[in-house]
C-alpha cells in the first residue's frame, strides 16, 4: 500500500550544485511515495565546477533514474572515458592507464596479474595496456559501448566526461520535473529542537522558514549543518594528501587532434595536472600542495603546460583532504563536500556523492525517525568508502622513485596509514591484492598502479610453474590478436558521438 502524503518524509536538501541536485533528483525519482523533497540554494554561492570526470558507476545512475544517456551527453557536452592516463607518476619519462576494465582472466584458480608477472620475469609478455580492451581502444582513441555478454568485447566499462557547470542544472531540470520543489535564499540561521537537538527548521533571509524531518547538508566545504551547526569534527588526511589547491583553466581543443576517450593525469613538481576533454573544449588544472608551490607560480605553470588557446584566466580553489568524523549525526545527513574530500586524481568527487545517495536511499528512515542503527550502518559505509579511496589515492604518491623535488621527496617517505601498509607488504611479499566485496577499486586498479609505477614483487602464484610456458605465451599472444582486432573494428571516439548526436536529433 502507498505511503499518504501526509506520512512522506519531508526531506530538505541544503545546496544546489551537484551534490545537492544528484540528491534530490535520487530520492525524488526513486522515493516518489515516501520523500517529500525540497531543495534550498543561492545564486550567489558559486559552485566547485571544473570539468568533471567521473567513474563507470555514474552510469548506473542516470540509468537508474530513467535518463536518456545520448540526451544527458548533449546537455554537458559529455565525451566518454575508458580510464585515466597516469603520466610521470612512478619515473620521469613512464605511462600507463588505468582502465576501466579487466586485464587478461583468471586460469585455474591464479589471477592474471600472476601469469603476467611469470611471463615478464621469462621476458615474454608484452606491456600490461596490450592486455585490457579498454587500455588498447583508450590507445587508439577509438569507442563503442561493451557487449552485454561474456565475451572479450564485454570486459570493460566507461564513464563520462562532462562540463560540471551544465551537470547541476540539468539535474535541476529533471528533479524539479519529478517534484522537487526549489527555494532561492541564503540560510542566515538554523532552528533546532530543544528535546533532542535535531534540527527542525531552516530560516532564510528574507524571513521564510523551511520545515523538515530529514536535512540534507550539501552546502559544500562550509558544512554548515552538519559541521557549523552540529559541530561534527574533521579529521585531517593532509599528512598524506598534502595538495590543497587547485589552479583551474579551460582551454580550446588542439586543431586536428583526436578527441581522446581518458582523463590525462600529469605529475607536477609540485602535484600533478590534469586535462579532460569535453565535447566543446578541453579542462585543464593544476593541483597542487600550498607549502611547496605558491597560487601565483601554480597560474603560470598551468598556463604554460595547457595544450590550445586559453579560453579563460586560471582560477584557483582551495581544499583540504579528509571527512567528517560521522557523515550522518541526527537527523543530519552530509553528501558531497560537506561530507569530506578527497582530491581529484583518481575521478572520485561525484562517486562519493552518488555512493552516499544509494546508501540513504536503501537506509531512508521512513516515517521521519532516524533509526541510530540505521545511521551507524551509513556512517560505517560511507567510513569505509572514504578510507579505501584515500589508501588508493596515497598510493599514487607513495609507489614513486622521483626525488627532483621536494614534494615527490615527501610523498615517497612519508609514513603512510597501517592499512595501506599493509596492501603494500601484501603485494611485494606475493603480489597479492587485497580483496573486499564492497567498496571502489578492485583488483585491475590495483595491479595497474603497482605495474605502472614499477612496484615489482619479490615472488608470485607458483602454480604459474606448473604451466607450459610455451603454451601460456601462444595464449598471451592470441589475447593480445584479439584485442587488436576488437579495437580495430570499433568506431572513433569523435565519429561515435556524432552518432549518437545524429541518432538523439532523428528521434526527436
Amino acid at each position: 500500500m502507498k505511503a499518504s502524503l501526509h506520512h512522506r518524509v519531508r526531506v530538505v536538501v541544503l545546496g544546489g550544485g551537484t551534490a545537492g541536485w544528484m540528491t534530490a533528483a535520487g530520492l525524488a525519482k526513486l522515493l516518489p511515495d515516501h520523500a517529500q523533497v525540497t531543495l534550498i540554494e543561492s545564486e550567489d554561492i558559486g559552485i566547485v565546477g571544473v570539468g568533471e570526470a567521473t567513474l563507470p558507476h555514474i552510469r548506473a545512475f542516470v540509468e537508474k533514474l530513467g535518463i536518456d544517456e545520448a540526451a544527458f551527453m548533449k546537455a554537458t557536452h559529455a565525451t566518454y572515458k575508458l580510464g585515466i592516463d597516469f603520466r610521470d607518476f612512478g619515473a620521469l619519462g613512464t605511462s600507463y592507464i588505468h582502465p576501466f576494465g579487466s586485464f587478461g582472466e583468471e586460469v585455474a584458480g591464479v589471477g592474471f596479474h600472476h601469469w603476467w608477472l611469470d611471463q615478464a620475469r621469462r621476458g615474454k609478455a608484452g606491456p600490461l595496456g596490450d592486455y585490457s580492451l579498454a587500455v588498447a581502444a583508450a590507445q587508439a582513441n577509438r569507442f563503442r559501448p561493451p557487449a552485454q555478454d561474456q565475451s572479450l568485447a564485454s570486459t570493460y566499462g566507461y564513464a563520462y566526461q562532462f562540463d560540471a557547470t551544465l551537470f547541476g542544472p540539468f539535474m535541476r531540470s529533471f528533479g524539479m520535473a519529478n517534484g522537487v520543489i526549489r527555494h532561492e535564499g541564503r540560510v542566515v540561521s538554523v532552528e533546532r529542537s530543544g528535546v533532542d537537538g535535531d534540527v527542525t527548521a531552516l530560516i532564510l533571509s528574507d524571513g521564510r522558514r523551511i520545515e523538515g524531518d530529514l536535512f540534507v547538508d550539501c552546502s559544500g566545504f562550509r558544512s554548515l549543518l552538519l559541521g557549523e551547526t552540529l559541530d561534527e569534527s574533521w579529521e585531517d588526511w593532509s599528512e598524506w594528501l598534502p595538495c590543497d589547491r587547485a589552479a583551474a583553466m579551460p582551454c580550446a581543443h588542439v586543431l586536428g587532434a583526436p578527441l581522446r576517450p581518458y582523463t590525462t593525469a600529469t605529475a607536477m613538481p609540485a602535484g600533478w595536472r590534469w586535462q579532460i576533454p569535453l565535447q566543446h573544449r578541453m579542462g585543464n588544472g593544476y593541483v597542487f600542495s600550498s607549502a611547496h608551490l605558491s597560487e601565483d607560480e601554480a597560474c603560470t605553470a598551468i598556463a604554460a603546460a595547457a595544450e590550445g588557446e586559453a579560453l579563460a584566466d586560471p582560477r584557483v580553489l582551495r581544499f583540504r583532504a579528509g571527512r567528517r568524523r560521522r557523515s550522518w549525526s541526527r537527523n543530519v545527513v552530509a553528501v558531497g563536500l560537506a561530507s569530506g574530500f578527497l582530491e581529484p586524481l583518481e575521478s572520485t568527487s561525484i562517486y562519493l556523492s552518488q555512493m552516499a545517495i544509494t546508501y540513504l536511499i536503501e537506509l531512508f528512515p521512513l516515517g521521519g525517525h532516524c533509526d541510530p542503527r540505521d545511521r551507524d550502518e551509513f556512517n560505517r559505509l560511507v567510513d569505509m568508502e572514504y578510507d579505501r579511496v584515500r589508501d588508493f589515492l596515497i598510493l599514487h604518491y607513495h609507489a614513486t622513485t622521483r626525488s627532483d623535488s621536494p614534494f615527490w621527496n615527501h610523498v615517497r617517505t612519508m609514513q603512510v596509514p597501517d592499512s595501506l601498509t599493509d596492501k603494500l607488504a601484501l603485494w611485494r611479499d606475493a603480489a597479492r591484492i587485497e580483496k573486499y566485496s564492497d567498496g571502489l577499486f578492485y583488483d585491475a586498479s590495483w595491479f595497474a598502479v603497482y605495474v605502472g609505477q614499477g612496484m615489482v614483487p619479490q615472488a608470485y602464484d607458483k602454480r604459474t610453474a606448473l604451466a607450459d610456458p610455451a603454451r601460456v605465451g601462444r595464449a598471451f599472444d592470441a589475447l593480445r590478436k584479439a584485442i587488436a582486432d576488437e579495437v580495430a573494428a570499433m568506431p572513433g571516439h569523435a565519429d561515435f558521438l556524432g552518432h549518437e548526436a545524429a541518432r538523439l536529433a532523428s528521434a526527436a
